[in-house]
């Protein structure tokens, strides 16, 4: 999917292919002991430990030790909600490319080479798909939610998107540096909308999805509703910066 005939990507690469070398994967955690140790277990693997890993934790549980135990770098914060530790953490990193995920171990490590492969292709964000298969280890009401966060977006756009509210993605840099993210709940969905509408390149890749180790944090109601909040007012603001304006005299 090709948001646009004008896109924005700039390589950065000389022509060379990027590796796990130049790879970033990002996240936010809180309160996740019983999974972090998997999810960097399975990065460190499918990278060969390659890829550096970058934890904004808030955590009052072991998660943080646990991260720093496999080699992650970790940065403290209190907790203040999913878009400010994940804003932080794909801001932290320098290199070129930036894949966020979640710490909770629903997404597939496994397929962060697809992911890279798509960046080297041209493509400027990859997004995980995570309703492609049927996301059948998502409860019912959290994967009607999606569908309908989705066709709202779609509406909005004017672009036909699947899963607004996915938690792994792969950015280059420059994305990533050259908007400025204001959401908190309603993030994930941000991360998609803001450059999708900006002409850059982003393409949705389905990807499995697993059931999570561990609690939810998010109130699937209040969270909703915060989501859908996110998805009008992100996709207004982003057409209202598509009108053309007035000099000031």
């Amino acid at each position: 999917m090709s948001s646009g005939e004008e896109s924005k990507r700039t390589d950065g690469s000389s022509g060379d292919e990027y590796t796990f070398d130049d790879v970033s994967v990002v996240m936010g955690t809180y309160n996740e002991e019983e999974a972090i140790g998997k999810v960097l277990s399975d990065v460190d693997d499918v990278t060969d430990g390659k890829a550096d890993v970058v934890c904004v934790d808030g955590s009052a549980d072991r998660t943080p030790e646990i991260a720093r135990e496999h080699g992650a770098t970790v940065i403290e914060q209190r907790p203040q909600g999913y878009g400010v530790a994940v804003r932080a953490a794909i801001l932290e990193p320098d290199r070129p490319i930036v894949v966020t995920t979640d710490c909770d171990d629903t997404y597939p490590m496994e397929q962060l080479p697809e992911f890279l492969e798509l960046i080297n292709d041209g493509h400027d964000v990859v997004s995980g798909d995570r309703l492609y298969h049927g996301a059948d280890a998502m409860p019912g009401f959290n994967r009607f939610g999606n569908q309908v966060f989705a066709a709202l977006a779609s509406v909005l756009m004017g672009t036909r998107v699947h899963d607004t509210t996915t938690g792994m993605r792969a950015y280059r840099r420059d994305v990533v540096e050259s908007i400025e993210w204001t959401e908190n709940t309603g993030l994930s969905a941000e991360l998609l909308i803001r450059p999708l509408m900006r002409g850059y390149d982003v393409r949705e890749h389905p990807i499995e999805y697993r059931e999570r180790a561990g609690q939810t944090k998010l109130d699937p109601l209040k969270g909703g509703a915060e989501i859908a909040r996110s998805i009008v007012k992100v996709s207004l603001e982003e057409r209202l910066r598509e009108l053309p304006h007035r000099p000031t005299q």
